[in-house]
């Protein structure tokens, strides 16, 4: 297949929606498109038939081109990540994976514009991560759920406001951050470093700033993003993990059992801001991001330090933290709610703690005067007292 072939085709999914935001090609199936959340058919006005193996193959062999890194990295690992851009028009994350001996492509679209915070937005007190000197902030969620979006607008605050060298360590490139105030310098794993390991240790001696791993996937990752957060960076990354709390735990994990304390205590003292996040689908249309929110203090550094005990949890110091910014999912959720942008269906979806969001739920409607329960007919047995006595 041709670029252009590929661009043509692109060109029209694009044409068919402007909430388009992965594109799917995967054989057995048409081309697809996801729109607000729901995958969608494609009718491009050629025969919409599934795609054949041969077909997935000769796009994923057009995107990916000669670079032979990608094809190592599917060989060895089912899959591989790259960019593409439609000239002039998008920008796409793309991930070529097999599945049953043929090839699928998922390729999700990108803005063209850097987000701010204020078009996202974001809790307030991503104005204050966008101040911190140095430490380690984090922002962390599954796949799709807007880590990268809300990084780039948290990076372009900076940008925006200070005089300092950023560098950023991405696979692959998604915003292109043009230089402002600060300096902004955007490496991409395959072409300009191998590893996130090797790019964040070389990124030490490139006088920094502020550094951004795009993933922190490993022990050797977590170690050396320690170790620039202690010597004064300010060190941003992502971890695909459900909560704040299951962060704190995933990194301690990371370590040998030995070396917990060591690891509890430079954490307790790096640690800045832990921001998770959950992308819901809109009432109306549209999707919006729950957030919770860890930020360093007592509290939190004695629990790091000490682990979590029966009393003394992450959710109950988030849930009692509202005065300093932090938010546990169930109570952004329930003001998703409350302000009448989410269903109940998807807040409960959504919830850490179903029981708790529930309560919290019924409480809203009680006010708002709606029924808390959908059982009816319901009367006082006047009678139950006197047959109870004659029994």
């Amino acid at each position: 297949m041709l670029r252009a072939q590929l661009d043509h085709i692109v060109g029209q999914v694009l044409d068919y929606s402007e909430a388009v935001s992965d594109v799917l090609f995967s054989a057995g199936k048409p081309i697809q498109a996801e729109v607000f959340g729901e995958l969608q058919t494609v009718p491009l006005g050629l025969e919409d038939e599934p795609l054949l193996p041969f077909q997935t193959e000769a796009v994923a062999m057009c995107l990916m081109g000669n670079n032979l890194r990608l094809y190592r990295d599917l060989l060895e690992h089912g899959s591989c990540d790259l960019s593409y851009e439609l000239q002039g028009r998008a920008r796409f994350r793309v991930n070529v994976f097999g599945r049953m001996g043929s090839l699928s492509i998922v390729m999700r679209q990108l803005s063209m514009h850097v987000p701010t915070m204020d078009e996202l937005s974001l809790p307030e007190v991503f104005k204050e991560m966008a101040r911190e000197k140095f430490g380690l902030i984090l922002v962390t969620g599954a796949t799709g759920s807007g880590k990268s979006t809300s990084l780039a607008a948290l990076i372009d605050a900076m940008n925006t406001q200070f005089s300092a060298h950023i560098i950023t360590l991405e696979d692959p490139v998604e915003y292109m951050h043009p230089h402002k105030k600060a300096t902004v310098n955007q490496r991409e794993m395959g072409l300009d470093f191998d590893s996130f390991a090797s790019g964040l240790r070389a990124a030490l001696r490139q006088a920094p700033k502020v550094i951004l791993v795009g993933e922190i996937r490993d022990h050797e990752t977590i170690e050396i993003a320690l170790q620039a957060a202690e010597t004064g960076h300010l060190v941003l990354g992502t971890l695909h993990t459900a909560d704040t709390g299951q962060t704190i735990n995933r990194i301690i994990g990371m370590f040998d059992p030995s070396e917990e304390r060591l690891i509890r205590q430079r954490l307790a003292e790096s640690m800045k801001f832990i921001a998770s996040q959950r992308l819901l689908q809109k009432i109306g249309g549209g999707r919006v991001a729950a957030f919770e929110i860890m930020r360093t203090s007592l509290r939190i550094r004695d629990i790091v330090l000490n682990g979590e005990s029966e009393d003394k949890t992450f959710y109950n110091v988030l849930e009692d933290g509202g005065n300093y910014g932090m938010v546990t999912f169930d109570r952004y959720l329930s003001n998703l709610f409350e302000s009448g942008k989410i269903t109940e269906e998807m807040a409960m979806a959504y919830a850490s703690d179903r029981p708790r969001l529930g309560r919290t739920i019924d409480e809203i409607k009680t006010r708002r005067g709606e029924k808390v329960t959908d059982i009816d007919g319901l009367e006082i047995d006047s009678g139950y007292a006197e047959q109870h006595e004659k029994g």
